[in-house]
């Protein structure tokens, strides 16, 4: 699979860049570049990996990840089908920690702004009123360029930088960017696993897609993940359980088998090992019941 290390410099000529993404899907290609992201999805659904993190993601989480953290959002398979209608929106900003210049940036008015930096070399996911106010500036920035623009962008780096509304997302830093052949090697991984972690996946399948043996690549996925290949699947179909609970009547049952546990047992001790609480008590809680 085609991989690129720098998907989306920015050009010498400019302090940040800002795409307003309309597509299909979302790039199935787990990546991570030198840049740091600013992203909102606005319509389309999927799960996203940042980091040692899998979550679903819906419209409208917004998402600061670090330089060089790796990063995917994947969409659902029903957005790859063939006479699929489904269609996505989003709007990405890259920009270098840089991107004043290292003389300014090493002046004390921006101590806050390499916290901040500093901060998403792990991930952020904001919320509250400043997600909002945030969202709306890059709605108006898509349409501005110049100095209006960069002073509006600056906006939102203030609003980013003084709130205390947000969570981390992964729990380990990325300092370095992964190689290219571990970018080609990881996609291909989990563009196997997202299409068949509701069946029996052995460790010997994906050890054989990369050309490893299942000791090798069990420790590299390992190391990769910061999570044990188990417990990356068992997360995933939680996640996935997550997902039919709060958007499907199916019975805790239905769901289990859907999400590819072959005991409602298992599915109920996984699923309160990740979330905290059973899948019954996760569903009332989200439905308000």
């Amino acid at each position: 699979m085609k991989a690129a290390i720098h998907k989306s410099s920015v050009p010498e000529s400019q302090t940040f860049m800002i795409k307003y993404l309309e597509d299909n899907y979302f790039d199935p290609v787990w990546h991570s570049h030198s840049e740091y992201q600013l992203f909102v999805p606005l319509e389309g659904t999927g799960t996203r990996f940042i980091g040692d993190s899998i979550k679903s993601f819906e419209p409208n989480e917004l998402i600061l990840t670090g330089s060089n953290l790796p990063h995917l959002w994947r969409s659902y398979e029903a957005y790859f089908e063939k006479n699929s209608k489904l269609k996505i929106r989003g709007i990405v900003i890259y920009l270098q920690e840089s991107l004043l210049g290292e003389h300014l940036m090493n002046k004390e008015e921006f101590v806050q702004l390499r916290k901040l930096f500093k901060r998403s070399q792990r991930g952020l996911e904001f919320y509250g009123d400043v997600k909002q106010k945030v969202i709306g500036l890059m709605h108006e920035l898509v349409e501005l360029s110049g100095l209006e623009a960069f002073i509006h962008f600056l906006k939102i780096l203030l609003l980013l930088t003084t709130t205390k509304e947000y969570h981390f997302i992964s729990h380990n830093e990325y300092i370095h960017p992964p190689k290219k052949g571990e970018t080609d090697r990881m996609s291909s991984v989990y563009e196997y696993i997202l299409k068949n972690y509701r069946n029996k996946i052995h460790l010997n399948e994906l050890a054989d897609l990369v050309c490893m043996t299942p000791t090798s690549f069990s420790r590299y996925f390992t190391l990769s993940n910061n999570k044990g290949f188990a417990k990356f699947i068992s997360e995933l179909r939680v996640k996935h359980a997550c997902k039919l609970l709060t958007e499907t009547d199916m019975s805790i049952t239905m769901v289990s088998e859907r999400s590819g546990f072959k005991t409602l047992s298992n599915f109920n001790k996984q699923f309160k090992d990740e979330m905290k609480k059973k899948p019954s008590e996760y569903k009332r809680e989200f439905l308000g019941l």
